[in-house]
């Protein structure tokens, strides 16, 4: 098994190691990016060494399918951020949610289109995925915005019981969701 999850024209999706914790303690400690998550805060780097990597390194004992998979640019190497593809809480084996979390250098650049897109490709195409969903803040444009470039169609918005208060969490948050039969039809 190599650590190769995916590639794009653009990116590799590689299995996160032990040696990447700078990598998320650099991005986790933008305030920009964190911005949805958080409100802004800084993540403790301990949080990331003793909760975050083990979880992110947990998956991959789950299969191949599944995981948070760190995004290289393919020209420079440079850590892009992460994508995540597994099943949510509460959700069946095949049905799972798709995310990801991006340096700002990464923003507005098509990557999370890029590789979302192929993420959902895959698990259709090899993975008899029957739905895959998101979900993110019905602020946070940006994001929304991916959701639908990849034919994913607004399903619901819900008001989530966040630990800390977000500026914006008052409007609530939306999920999106694309399903097996419309990703065919976007095919024909």
């Amino acid at each position: 098994m190599t650590g190769l999850r995916l590639a794009t024209a653009r990116v590799d999706l590689r299995r996160f190691t032990a040696d990447d914790t700078e990598l998320l303690v650099e991005l986790d400690n933008d305030a920009a990016v964190m911005r949805y998550i958080n409100g802004g805060l800084p993540v403790p780097r301990e949080e990331i060494v003793d909760e975050t990597l083990p979880a992110f390194l947990g998956y991959y004992e789950r299969g191949e399918i599944y995981g948070f998979w760190a995004a290289i640019e393919r020209t420079d190497g440079r850590f892009l951020g992460w994508f995540h593809f597994r099943p949510g809480e509460g959700d069946g084996p095949l049905e799972p949610e798709l995310g990801y979390r991006l340096h700002r250098e990464a923003w507005g650049r098509g990557f999370a289109t890029e590789v979302s897109q192929a993420l959902i490709d895959d698990g259709f195409l090899h993975h008899d995925v029957e739905l895959v969903r998101a979900s993110t803040m019905v602020v946070n444009v940006a994001s929304r915005r991916v959701m639908e470039k990849v034919g994913m169609r607004l399903v619901r918005t819900f008001h989530a019981d966040w630990p800390v208060r977000i500026d914006g969490d008052e409007h609530g948050d939306v999920e999106y969701v694309v399903t097996r039969r419309e990703w065919e039809a976007t095919r024909v």
